[in-house]
């Protein structure tokens, strides 16, 4: 399968490239950062340079790599978890903005399945509202949504405990979501102690 993988240089997606490599799919890794394509490039991925709010230049993008599914792994969070307050204005709008554009540009380029990356845990405010836009946007394109419990391991906001539950650690995380790619439109849940790879929501 050919796979575009949005946010490949992200804590779960730096994980997701070499899984999915190592199943025979062939990935195009996008990354707003330059310096970061090359690390994908040595994974094993095509780099792609882009910006989730730059429509046409991801139209372009995706269109040029004729994928058959778009995985949707965007978030615009700070390394520091005390700036996560901060941030989480940018972080909604990516789930906004950048979902429509990658949608957008899916159609575009005629892929047939599409996966995003929710989460578990319960929301208020602005942060609920985007989460919304985004699942019934992606439900509406016939795509996948997997909400993810909040992530533990290295490289995450919880190297060294474990985050309130709904959680999942971060390995086990990319390793479902590698096998999540041909699952029927709907939602899921990617968290300890579910009982398969994924979860439906009914």
């Amino acid at each position: 399968m050919r796979i575009f993988l949005a946010g490949a240089s992200g804590v779960l997606g730096t994980r997701l490239v070499p899984l999915l490599i190592a199943a025979g799919h062939q990935v195009a890794g996008m990354t707003r950062s330059p310096e970061k394509a090359q690390l994908l490039a040595a994974a094993g991925a095509e780099p792609v340079v882009c910006d989730a709010f730059d429509p046409d230049g991801l139209v372009d993008a995706v269109t040029a790599y004729a994928p058959d599914l778009v995985m949707h792994q965007l978030t615009d969070l700070p390394d520091d978890p005390a700036r996560l307050a901060e941030g989480r204005a940018a972080n909604a709008r990516i789930r906004r903005e950048g979902t429509a554009n990658l949608l957008a540009a899916a159609d575009a380029a005629g892929a047939k399945r599409f996966i995003a990356q929710s989460v578990a845990w319960e929301m208020t405010g602005e942060g609920l509202a985007a989460k919304d836009f985004l699942e019934q946007s992606v439900l509406a394109a016939n795509g996948v949504v997997l909400r993810y419990g909040q992530l533990y391991g290295p490289g995450t906001y919880y190297p060294d405990n474990l985050p309130p539950a709904p959680r999942i650690a971060v390995d086990e995380a990319a390793a479902r979501t590698a096998q999540a790619l041909d699952l029927a439109s709907g939602t899921y849940e990617v968290t300890d102690g579910s009982t398969s790879a994924v979860s439906p929501i009914e």
